[in-house]
């Protein structure tokens, strides 16, 4: 027999269904983009669904981090457990009757059967067929039970669970959107369990109920889902109902071709977010795990996503994750977004680090507004800004690294932070353009210009080799010198009077 029906319908309901048992991974984040980019493009429905029928490990909270994340990411859905909709509940626990009646519905019409076998039973024989070399498979001891008997071993207390009579001998064949025309032999699978012992549904079970209870189109989901399709269909096909159109999506993997763990870095949505990454970034950079764009472009708004996204596009082969290609994308968003938005998001990075007050005056907030556009382009994540911060609020010469400790202890270096001390020590203030003149009668006065000239200068003011323009430096540390931080910011002439103390060895 082959089993190839399904039903195209006007309008695109697609479904996410996490499990609440912890943070979401970035593989299922993208198995969530691909789906809303699918519903968005087509003007169709992202329904939530929470799969929460594994009861040791389902846990509320688990829920609202997860709605929480995918919040965080952009991701809205028209129907969920959150706001409710036509098609709920939303959570499989809260749909136990329905799958408990679709089951003993198919038990009634010889489609399944009790099975009494205990878990131990179980183990013994997938022992025994693996001792013989065999693939562990269940041996249908209760298929050909007699229901009236097995209805009344249940009524008596007996724990049963539900399996689905797989026929034998057959082909199920079912077109994937992204992977062709795919074919399994029933042979190689088992009689597989559709209700537990403890009532609750297996995974294969309630995803067919729930898919057809809410009109699901089209089911988008990692290929690690493929073996499990053909025993869905066969659901499908015992409840006498059409099923929905499939893609499966390549697999997300490490840099050493290995499934992407916490061994290679961030797995998990909130841990792209506490490092700093925009969630329009990580999105971008989502998409681009499997699907490409028609032009080739890779720094894209979710708006242009949506508008060229095509299942037809994505490809077959699994996707490398680059945490360093990630950053360049992160970086090239950055430089788009408002910096008033940057500069919000950049706060409590900042706060984290001692830098800023639980309150901000507006000075702090002017202050932090050029801080944060001088070192714009040395962000890669909005967290870096904690590193490239470090400049205006430590100022140590002894703990300068060795090429810039060999640089400023040159003699010409000594005359240079000497002579430049000579002239601003009397200052308490130092405008950029009166600082620039100051520097530019310093190096005539030594018969010394260009990098000579400012770079022991640059050590002398940063007690670093390389970094910020002195143009916007200078003005950032005279404008923070006045303001009250948790951490003094130094002046010009504070910075210049330590680092001659350091070369002198005071």
């Amino acid at each position: 027999m082959l089993f190839n029906s399904y039903v195209k319908r006007e309008m695109v309901r697609v479904r996410f269904a996490p499990s609440p048992t912890g943070y979401i991974h970035v593989g299922n984040a993208r198995t969530a983009v691909f789906n809303w980019f699918f519903a968005r493009k087509n003007k169709g429905s992202f329904i939530l669904r929470i799969e929460d029928t594994d009861v040791e490990r389902s846990k509320k909270e688990s829920e609202e981090l997860l709605i929480k994340d995918l919040k965080w990411l952009g991701i809205d859905w028209d129907e969920g457990p959150d706001i409710g909709g036509d098609f709920g509940p939303y959570r499989q626990s809260e749909r136990i009757e329905i799958y408990r009646k679709h089951a003993l519905e198919l038990i009634e019409k010889g489609y399944a059967y009790f099975c009494f076998c205990s878990a131990e039973e179980l183990e013994r024989e997938r022992e025994r067929i693996l001792s013989l070399g065999g693939i562990p498979k269940y041996s249908g001891r209760c298929r050909n039970l007699k229901i009236e008997e097995s209805f009344e071993r249940v009524k008596e207390g007996e724990r049963a669970a539900i399996r689905l009579k797989v026929p034998p001998d057959e082909e199920v064949l079912f077109h994937d959107i992204i992977r062709g025309d795919l074919k399994f032999l029933t042979n190689f699978i088992e009689d597989f369990v559709l209700l537990r012992s403890n009532g609750f549904p297996s995974y294969n079970f309630a995803c067919v109920i729930d898919d057809k209870y809410m009109e699901i189109t089209h089911v988008i989901r990692g290929e690690d889902h493929i073996s499990n399709t053909p025993k869905q269909i066969l659901v499908y096909k015992a409840l006498g109902w059409d099923y929905p159109e499939f893609a499966h999506l390549p697999m997300v993997l490490g840099s050493d071709g290995a499934r992407l763990s916490k061994r290679h870095g961030a797995t998990s949505l909130d841990q792209f977010r506490e490092g700093g990454y925009l969630p329009e970034a990580l999105m971008n950079y989502l998409s681009l795990l499997g699907w490409s764009s028609p032009d080739g472009r890779e720094v894209l708004e979710i708006d242009e996503i949506i508008k060229t996204f095509e299942l037809e596009r994505v490809g077959k082969s699994a996707s490398i994750f680059d945490y360093e290609k990630l950053k360049w994308i992160n970086r090239q968003h950055i430089r788009k977004v408002p910096i008033e938005r940057i500069v919000e998001e950049c706060i409590p990075y900042l706060r984290e680090e001692g830098f800023l007050p639980t309150v901000l005056s507006e000075s702090h907030k002017n202050w932090l507004s050029n801080a944060i556009k001088a070192i714009l382009s040395n962000l890669e994540t909005l967290k870096d800004v904690k590193k490239e911060f470090q400049i205006f609020f430590y100022f140590k010469p002894e703990e300068m690294d060795e090429e810039s400790k060999k640089l400023i202890i040159e003699e010409n270096s000594r005359k240079i932070v000497s002579e430049l001390f000579s002239k601003i020590k009397d200052l308490d203030y130092v405008e950029w353009d009166e600082f620039s003149e100051i520097v530019k009668k310093v190096g005539e006065n030594l018969k010394i210009k260009g990098k000579e000239l400012f770079h022991p200068i640059r050590v002398a003011l940063t007690s670093k080799f390389s970094g910020l323009e002195l143009k916007s430096f200078v003005p950032l540390i005279e404008d923070g010198s006045k303001i009250e931080f948790p951490l003094k910011i130094l002046n010009v002439k504070d910075r210049i009077e330590q680092t001659l103390k350091f070369i002198s060895g005071d």
